[in-house]
């Protein structure tokens, strides 16, 4: 609960962003279009938007009615030819779709450095991030003084004083210990007469 809080997002190396770029458009396009569902279904768990999601799940189904059609009419029907040109197109729209969403979204990512500070882990409540001191501006010209007015310092301010151990007073702790001795001289009491 009072941990440092979830990780950054991971970042994928320029290896991996490269060999996926070049899987997913390439799933799509040499499966002629059946596979063309995967590289909306990796935009649609990266943007998580519902029109991503309902493109990707559309796309499974007309890919299969496509090639259903394909296969069941004869090759000198139109209707194989029109089929064939959706599924082509299918194929090569979610390969450029994907291309388009995954070099933008690399380009406008934050580059995280692993040289920037970093704040450590405040347990509790979030601590405000504390700017580095900077010094002013110099300038080349002779600073100007005034002879007159001295600058006042504040006073030095104590540090706090540790909190100490709450006890209760002792007071409250006779009290308590004569009620105790009452009640077992009353039950002792009633013991002894039955």
């Amino acid at each position: 609960m009072y941990g440092p809080g979830a990780p950054p997002p991971r970042r994928e190396s320029a290896g991996a962003a490269t060999t996926l770029r070049v899987l997913f458009p390439a799933l799509s396009v040499l499966t002629c279009g059946l596979l063309s569902c995967a590289p909306l279904f990796r935009i649609a768990t990266l943007r998580r938007r519902p029109l991503d999601w309902a493109l990707a799940i559309a796309s499974l189904p007309v890919s299969i009615t496509l090639f259903a059609i394909i296969g069941s009419l004869p090759e000198e029907d139109t209707r194989t030819d029109v089929a064939l040109a959706l599924l082509l197109l299918l194929a090569l729209g979610s390969a450029v779709y994907f291309l388009v969403y995954d070099i933008r979204r690399s380009q406008t990512a934050p580059t995280l450095s692993p040289y920037a500070p970093r704040t450590p882990p405040a347990y509790g409540h979030p601590q405000p991030q504390q700017p580095w001191p900077t010094a002013p501006p110099q300038s080349h010209a002779m600073p100007t003084q005034t002879m007159g007015t001295p600058t006042p310092t504040p006073p030095p301010t104590p540090p706090p004083a540790p909190p100490r151990n709450q006890s209760p007073p002792p007071h409250r702790i006779d009290q308590v210990r004569a009620e105790l001795d009452e009640l077992s001289d009353y039950l002792r009491k009633q013991d002894g007469g039955q």
